[in-house]
């Protein structure tokens, strides 16, 4: 799966050992040397994480962070800050600005590599390819496949990333605008009513396994993933148990 990593930092040797170290594990990376460089790509497009320097000319690195706290777009942005800041009150002062995992400098590859996949588990599991499943149902990003005990899914592609989406955050509530974000991205203008027949397109597939409950309407909110499904005439009841 194509996931974008942004680079911010002042020294050319650092975004450049770690770009060609993203790039090799499957990652598209980005570079920027300072905060206006990293806005001005993330325009564009926004990222799926951002490896951010403390020690950046004009704005500091945990300055950025915090604003991008405070934005709708990116509050939910996972962030890595890489540093030469060691001391206990740094990591604190970056980790209530919301970044979400620290490294400092001098440091190893692999273990960025490394706590960058788990900050995306963590953070943004829709991201991975790990195999998602509720009682019968799967979803296998890497091969494409939704399966319900065993037999085959028909659906789209929209379809199957909502799914996904859906299934790598259960029991959540999204607003119509929020999934045209993840799913379309967030310069795609587009009736959130589009939502609306997506979801239906996605219970009509789940629907040839008694599955389409699953995707709950929350009124005058938004939808849902839901781990139970009541009972129902010719569907199933999945109970607490059928998930471990």
């Amino acid at each position: 799966m194509d996931r974008t990593i942004l680079i911010v930092d002042s020294e050319p040797d650092i975004r450049h050992l770690v770009a060609v170290n993203l790039q090799q594990a499957g990652y598209r990376a980005l570079r920027a040397a300072s905060v206006p460089e990293a806005e001005l790509l993330m325009r564009e497009r926004l990222p799926d994480l951002v490896v951010l320097d403390w020690i950046l000319p004009s704005t500091p690195g945990v300055t950025f962070a915090k604003g991008l706290r405070a934005e709708r777009r990116t509050k939910n942005l996972p962030i890595i800050m890489l540093t030469c800041r060691s001391q206990e009150a740094d990591k604190v002062a970056a980790l209530e600005a919301g970044v979400d995992d620290y490294v400092t400098k001098p440091f190893s590859p692999r273990e960025l590599l490394a706590r960058i996949k788990a900050v995306l588990r963590r953070c943004a599991p829709q991201l991975m390819d790990d195999v998602a499943e509720f009682g019968g149902l799967k979803l296998d990003p890497a091969a494409r496949r939704v399966t319900c005990d065993g037999r085959d899914i028909d659906i789209g592609d929209i379809e199957f990333r909502m799914l996904h989406y859906f299934m790598s955050h259960p029991e959540r509530v999204y607003s119509r605008a929020h999934l045209l974000d993840q799913l379309w991205g967030d310069h795609v203008f587009i009736e959130e009513r589009t939502v609306d027949v997506h979801i239906r397109r996605l219970r009509q597939a789940l629907g040839a396994a008694n599955r389409e409950q699953l995707i709950e309407t929350v009124r005058g909110t938004g939808y849902r993933f839901r781990r139970i499904l009541e009972q129902v005439e010719g569907a199933p009841r999945l109970t607490a148990a059928a998930f471990g």
